[in-house]
């Protein structure tokens, strides 16, 4: 014992450096651990829908799963597989699981997909925006819009999750919170943007539409990576550094006010007998109305001039109020003239949230809105994290128009809120 001491004595840079990965060790092992816990946790939770009796002749609830490997720096296929896809296989779902091979792809192949029962989106905002897109491009977009939404965040930018989940650090029991939330059946209804351009076919998003300099700094944050948590600040210092100050994004901005939220559709009336439709068609075919026809009022539009430094379209899907008795979306004008130091402090801010509306900015309500942009405009849009080349467009608010799975929780959270 004493000759072991006095070796560890004698070398104890070494023995300092063994024990320090020895520590490192233990701690990674038990975190594997704690994992494999919540996993079998899961499991256990996810086996008792698949031990549920159903009828004979019912068929079994089809599950179509749209995946991006690519996601999570190409981690987000090993984190399905192994925290996911176990958990929906034991719940008794006839899971079908589509994996994309390229940008774009899941708008395509929702053109041409089939019924189903739900669908699972397995990546972060950029395979949520594709899906939703390629869903609301379809012919036949009213009836499959209906079809319920689950979301399993695996990306590194995830927005939706804030809304549908509760907060966690660890991702095992993230990502498994949120597969079992699609289990559990709980919906919430989501506003959705409709972005059109003049030519281009119309692109929606759940989050939001950024154009200006803050989305443009930080786009540019992972090229910092090196400098760790200064990062943010590093991008948003050389962005205002090294480009003309101060940065002016200019347009014409055309708007419509908030509209009245209609009442929940009611259940649809039983068709009336036969002799009854009858006397009817031939009572309007004898008796043809006479009603005046109405004027219907013009449209309301108001326009702004806008010289900002970032422009910012959002749905409130980020802070829901399911008792809300308007529909709108919230137009953010952040100030034009801010220091440099102002812009580094607020860009961190904006990082965190991207569709924060900060002190001093202008706030607009709409239901529907245009954008013109001065000719030879460069840059880009920034539609739910995804790039767009900026132009002209007109954006529309389709409210609560898809239906996502959300954890009984946060839905039990929305309506207390609602009530107080």
């Amino acid at each position: 014992m004493a000759k072991v001491l006095a070796a560890l004595r004698n070398h104890w840079k070494k023995s300092t450096f063994g024990a320090c990965l020895l520590g490192w060790g233990g701690h990674w092992l038990y975190g594997k651990h704690c994992d494999n816990l919540l996993r079998r946790a899961a499991c256990q939770e996810a086996q008792a829908f698949g031990n549920q009796l159903i009828p004979a002749t019912a068929p079994l609830k089809k599950a179509t799963v749209f995946l991006n490997p690519a996601a999570c720096k190409g981690k987000a296929g090993t984190l399905f597989e192994r925290n996911a896809a176990p958990l929906l296989h034991l719940s008794g779902l006839d899971v079908t699981v589509v994996k994309t091979d390229y940008e774009g792809q899941a708008k395509k192949l929702l053109e041409v997909m089939g019924n189903t029962d739900l669908i699972i989106i397995a990546g972060g905002d950029g395979t949520v925006q594709e899906v939703i897109t390629g869903l609301l491009r379809r012919a036949d977009e009213a009836a499959f819009s209906k079809i319920p939404i689950g979301f399993i965040p695996l990306g590194n930018t995830c927005s939706l999750s804030h809304t549908l989940y509760p907060e966690s650090t660890n991702q095992v029991q993230h990502i498994t919170n949120a597969t079992l939330a699609i289990l559990k059946g709980e919906t919430v209804p989501l506003d959705v943007l409709q972005i059109k351009g003049e030519k281009e076919q119309p692109v929606f998003a759940v989050s939001g539409l950024r154009w200006g300099s803050y989305r443009d700094a930080g786009v540019k944050v992972s090229k910092y990576w090196y400098l760790g948590p200064l990062k943010t600040k590093a991008a948003h210092f050389f962005f205002s550094t090294f480009k003309e100050w101060p940065q002016k994004h200019q347009a014409a901005l055309m708007y419509l006010g908030p509209t009245e939220r209609p009442p929940e559709e009611a259940e649809k009336p039983s068709r009336p007998p036969f002799h009854v439709r009858l006397y009817r068609r031939l009572l309007s075919y004898f008796l043809p109305s006479k009603g005046s026809s109405q004027e219907v009022a013009p449209e309301e539009w108001e326009e702004l001039k806008l010289s900002t430094i970032e422009l910012c379209i959002a749905t409130q899907n980020r802070q829901l109020d399911l008792t809300r008795t308007e529909d709108f979306m919230d137009i953010c004008i952040e100030a034009e003239s801010i220091s440099k130091r102002q812009f580094v402090h607020r860009g961190s801010q904006k990082m965190c949230d991207p569709h924060v509306c900060l002190e001093g900015s202008q706030r607009v309500q709409a239901s529907r809105c245009i954008l013109k942009l001065p000719e030879g405009t460069e840059g880009f849009f920034g539609i739910d994290n995804e790039e767009y080349e900026a132009m002209p467009v007109e954006v529309k608010l389709l409210p609560r128009k898809l239906r996502f799975f959300c954890d009984p929780r946060m839905r039990e959270q929305l309506l207390q809120a609602a009530v107080q």
